[in-house]
Order: C-alpha cells, then structure tokens, then sequence
C-alpha cells in the first residue's frame, strides 16, 4: 500500500530512544559500551582554549617594538599569573626606578611574542567542557575521542516549542484534564525538583512560580505570545532556542494560544506521574529541525528484541492521528478517515490533495495534506 508524507510529531508510550552525546572539539570519552549511565553522568571531557588577550608592552615600556625581545622574562609557551612581571627594560644609569615594567593581565600562557607590532598575546586558562549522558540509559556505541551513544526504551513525546536547555524530574501532573489551564494556584513546593505536567495554555505568573519553587521543568498544552515576551523580557527570534538560563525548562506540545493538550499526549504524561522524565526544550524551525522533547526512560534492556517495522514511519494513511496547523481548524486533533486520491478545488480556487478528518468531538471536516501534521506512535 502506497502511504503519502506528511511531517509530524512523535508521541509514544514505547519507543527505543538513542541520543549522541558529541564533544565541540576532540578530547575524551570518559564512558564504554555497555555502561550504565544516568542523566549527570559525565560521558566525555574536552577542553576549549582560552580567551586571547593582547598587550601592547612596547607601548607600555616606551620601547621600539625590535627592542622587546630582549626585556622579555617570559617567552612564548611559559605559563602566567595574573599581575606576573612578565618583562622588565634595563635601568638606566644603574637606576631601578628607571625601568619599565609589563605584567600579565591574566592567569593562562604566553601565546606570541611579536617584534615587528611589539605585543605580546596572552591566552586564558582552558575551558573545561563536559557532556552528560542526558538520558538513563546504556551506551551502545563510542566515538573515540568524540562523544557516545546512549540508547534506552522511553516513552516520547515531541513539542511543538520550548525555552531552555536539557534538565531532568519528576513527572507531577498538578491538573485534572489536558484541557485545564496551568495557573499559579496549581504550583506548590511540592513541585520542587519535578516536571509539572498543564493541561492547556500555562500562564507567565505560573511559569515564575514554578521557578521559585525550584521546579525543573514544565510541560503543557499551549503559551500566550504575550506571556512569552514578558516571561522572557523580550521578542524571541526564529534562532534555535535551548540556550535560556532562566531556571526551569518548558516544553509546549501543540501551540500558541488556549489550546489544550492532545488528549493521548496528556495521559501518557499521567501514567507516568513519579516517573523521571528528561526533557530539552531546544527548538529550531529552518533547516535542520529540532523539536522540544520529553523522554521517559524505562529499566528495559535495550538490547531487547522488539519489531522495528513498529516504529518505521510509514506516512500519513488512513487511521492516522493528526493535528491541524492551519486555520479554520488550526489546534484541533483527529483521525484521518479518508485519503481521495485526486485533486480537489479548494476555497481559494486552487487544487490540491486533500484528506477526510474526524475530529475528537466527533465532527467531520475536509482539510488539505499540507495543513496537518502526523502524531506519530
């Protein structure tokens, strides 16, 4: 049977899950294949060089820049203190408050000496850089000197938006439907260190709340525009997000606006509640799509045999759950109930592949392919 594509968002109650864990640069990896890990686990190390600062010492000693070779104390490659002397002129008349002096404005190394422009560049001490493992889960696969590949069956859930890097706990569902809206009222301090679980659209009072509770994250249905800007302080841009430090990681699954959570979406999270739940809100809609996700690792062994044509994308066929993008259904959720092979002339005069929908609520409505999204299981 011949199935048509359509993008879409995976969310699955069992899925094999391998994230790559790679290094910006070259170094170690500290973990192996096979190994156990957990979210904190640091799986591989490198090390950026420092920031390069350059002085002008044949300015600061008053002397031709061919002269300061041989006032140097320091030479290239040798370690620095910051406020080290690092080169002195010869006194004159045998006078030592005659001589000018230089000294390191940072603790790192010498990089250069130039005679011909008379500076000195001096660069800071290396950057430490770590990755974690980001999931629970077994490495099954290394990268040497670059990273690993940690795998575990989770339940999944992609978003449609999210603000802040990758963090991890507990799963706490604090409202009684996915069409409940997420308010201040329904975040204590017992939501300290967990992923509070909405309903519908969360509000910018909540969000603050649930960051002086010391939650890690929040994953609900929909989130106003308005209460981003003042949430954020600011208009966010269409870069990839994932790189706010604003102390709680939020995951959006269907949209902006009152739009509440997809109702398969909602009790997966539920049936998870106390669970550990690791999810990353980094996005990016151009080229190279990267999607807000939850991921709720489970003790399976991963190298459990299982059918993988179960989780191959087949494409949008009849049975398919879908959102709609677009108005006039933009938000609402159903199965595709009928894939009409040919071209049909659309409100706007214009042809084009079109699919039959039944809609939650039980209502029918046609709507072009390219206005839907799959919700992958």
């Amino acid at each position: 049977m011949a199935h048509s594509y359509t993008p879409g968002l995976k969310v699955s109650e069992r899925i094999l899950v391998t994230k790559r864990r790679i290094l910006p640069l070259k170094g170690e990896v500290m973990a192996k294949v096979g190994d156990k890990v957990q979210p904190d686990d640091v799986v591989a190390r490198t090390f950026l060089p420092g920031d390069v600062e350059p002085i002008n010492v044949a300015n600061q000693m008053g002397l031709p820049p061919e002269d300061i070779a041989a006032c140097m104390l320091k030479k290239a490659g040798d370690a620095v203190e910051k406020g080290e002397l690092m080169a002195r002129s010869k006194p004159l008349f045998g006078l030592k408050w005659f001589a000018s002096e230089s000294k390191s404005t940072l603790t790192g190394t010498i990089e250069s000496v130039s005679t011909v422009t008379g500076q000195v560049l001096l660069r800071g001490k290396p950057l430490p850089v770590e990755v974690t493992a980001y999931i629970t889960g077994e490495v099954v696969e290394v990268f040497p000197e670059e990273g690993v590949a940690v795998s575990a069956w989770s339940g999944f859930i992609q978003g449609i938006f999210g603000i802040g890097g990758e963090t991890y706990g507990t799963i706490k569902t604090v409202v009684e439907n996915n069409q409940t809206k997420l308010e201040e009222k329904h975040i204590d301090e017992s939501c300290n260190g967990c992923i509070i679980i909405g309903g519908s659209r969360v509000t910018a009072e909540a969000i603050k709340k649930a960051i002086s509770v010391g939650a890690k994250g929040v994953i609900t249905g929909g989130f106003d525009d308005k209460d981003l800007r003042e949430f954020l302080g600011y208009d966010i841009g269409v870069a990839i997000t994932g790189s706010e430090n604003l102390g709680v990681t939020l995951v959006v699954t269907e949209g902006f606006g009152d739009i509440s959570m997809a109702r398969k979406t909602f009790e997966l999270l539920k049936s998870n509640d106390g669970k550990m739940a690791c999810i990353n809100g980094a996005t990016q809609i151009r080229a190279g799509v990267i999607r807000p996700e939850a991921v709720i690792p489970t003790d399976m062994d991963v190298h459990a045999k299982d059918d993988a044509d179960a989780f191959e994308q087949i494409g949008l066929h009849v049975g398919s759950p879908v959102r709609v993008i677009r108005h006039p259904h933009f938000g609402r959720i159903g199965e595709v109930t009928n894939l009409p092979s040919e071209l049909t002339v659309l409100e706007s005069e214009s042809k084009a592949r079109v699919l039959e929908v039944q809609f939650e609520e039980g209502e029918k409505a046609i709507v072009p392919r390219a206005n839907v999204e799959i919700i992958e299981s």
